[in-house]
């Protein structure tokens, strides 16, 4: 499979993920356990923006000079249309970790710890993901159509259950836990198990820990075909994908409370996921230029959004627009 990624490119790129990653725990663990402000959120998440747009040009830069102006138009188009695609599922992703985290009444001091913990392991599975599905196209390029399908498919689902709320108490996962191991009602910090009376108990964040993991999983599944469906240079996937994810802690902080401000940017993102899997279905006969799909992809996003804020969700279902962290049980308490 052809790709502009050189050998430096690919060690360059791992060394500052794992920079950032370093930078990232100093950070946390100097800060200790606390409330992630919006002013601080907003500041890492421009960060974190920023660094994606910085490497976008550097390299266009690079290609300018070694390839030509047409590759180098291409390659970071590409690069901004995944990584807007990335970054936009994230948010459904966000949403999920909010209910998770609700769910659970998990103290918002404590959230940092396990979304820096999801987002070290969101990196690792994605590569695997990433570098198998390159492998795979190599081998079996037909297996596009299917990624389209799917893409398709899972589009539709969403637009069709897009006003369905998820029952945590039915999952499969959180029942395993509950029928195989010892979950306390208690947290011990953050701390993910404790040992009482001479047996191990694991706290609830233990359990939020594995449901935000099988959350990436899940959320991996969606994300990976949508971004090949933009590119099938492994180096664009890679590192359209990663930038996503690392601005991802910063980002929730910055939406947790955002989720009925934004209340139909669920159906723009099924509409996306029907755009991207529609075009990897019609490649053979009509091939989207990457500036046409990134325009689309922005003004289905844009629209979204922008009709949310003119028609501002109705009166609130029970339970709903919750700060992160904040007891529903408690909540209930005091109305």
């Amino acid at each position: 499979m052809q790709t502009i990624g050189e050998w430096w490119m690919w060690a360059g790129f791992a060394g500052f993920v794992l920079v950032a990653l370093v930078v990232d725990l100093v950070v946390m663990r100097a800060q200790g356990a606390h409330k992630v402000s919006a002013r601080e959120a907003l500041v890492w998440s421009l960060v974190w923006i920023a660094c994606a747009l910085l490497f976008c040009a550097g390299l266009w830069w690079y290609l300018d000079g070694s390839g030509g102006r047409e590759l180098a138009n291409a390659k970071a188009s590409e690069f901004l249309t995944g990584y807007l695609i990335e970054k936009s599922l994230s948010v459904d992703n966000i949403f999920v970790f909010l209910m998770v985290f609700t769910y659970f009444a998990v103290p918002i001091e404590f959230q940092k710890r396990v979304l820096i913990i999801g987002v070290i392991g969101a990196i690792a599975l994605r590569a695997v993901m990433i570098l198998l599905g390159a492998l795979l196209i190599a081998k079996f390029h037909w297996i596009l159509y299917l990624f389209g399908l799917f893409l398709l498919v899972t589009g539709l689902k969403m637009l069709w259950f897009a006003d369905a709320t998820p029952d945590l108490e039915q999952n499969p996962v959180l029942r395993w836990m509950r029928s195989h191991l010892r979950i306390a009602n208690r947290f011990q910090g953050e701390d993910f198990s404790f040992v009482a009376d001479g047996q191990r108990w694991f706290t609830p964040l233990f359990a939020v820990v594995i449901l935000i993991a099988v959350t990436d999983v899940i959320f991996a599944v969606d994300s990976i075909p949508a971004i090949y469906a933009i590119t099938e240079d492994p180096f664009i996937v890679m590192t359209a994908n990663i930038f996503a994810i690392l601005g991802l802690r910063a980002l929730y902080f910055l939406l947790a409370d955002m989720k009925e401000r934004f209340h139909l940017l669920t159906y723009g993102l099924a509409l996306v996921l029907v755009f991207v899997g529609g075009k990897m279905l019609v490649v053979e006969f009509y091939k989207f230029h990457a500036l046409a799909s990134l325009a689309i992809v922005v003004a289905i996003l844009a629209t979204s959004i922008v009709i949310s804020l003119m028609f501002p969700f109705g009166p609130r279902r029970e339970g709903a627009g919750l700060a992160a962290g904040e007891d529903p049980q408690r909540q209930r308490r005091e109305r």
